[in-house]
């Protein structure tokens, strides 16, 4: 299982890379799907893992306690 501090770093790596889709890629249009609502879903995955990065944190430094 990957530690909570790696978690925290990809969920906002994932947010910032479907920032920056969402950002530039508004005119741009692929035959199935559109990057920026591709964009949207990878910075709702990445709230996700975010959230659940600090969840892994929170939760290792209570079973230190």
């Amino acid at each position: 299982m990957a530690s909570p501090r790696k978690t925290l770093i990809t969920g906002l790596a994932t947010i910032a890379m479907g920032a920056a889709l969402w950002r530039f890629g508004l005119g741009f249009e692929i035959v199935v799907f559109t990057p920026s609502k591709i964009g949207i879903v990878l910075m709702v995955i990445g709230g996700v893992e975010t959230l659940y990065g600090l969840y892994k944190m929170t939760t290792a430094a209570r079973r230190t306690e």
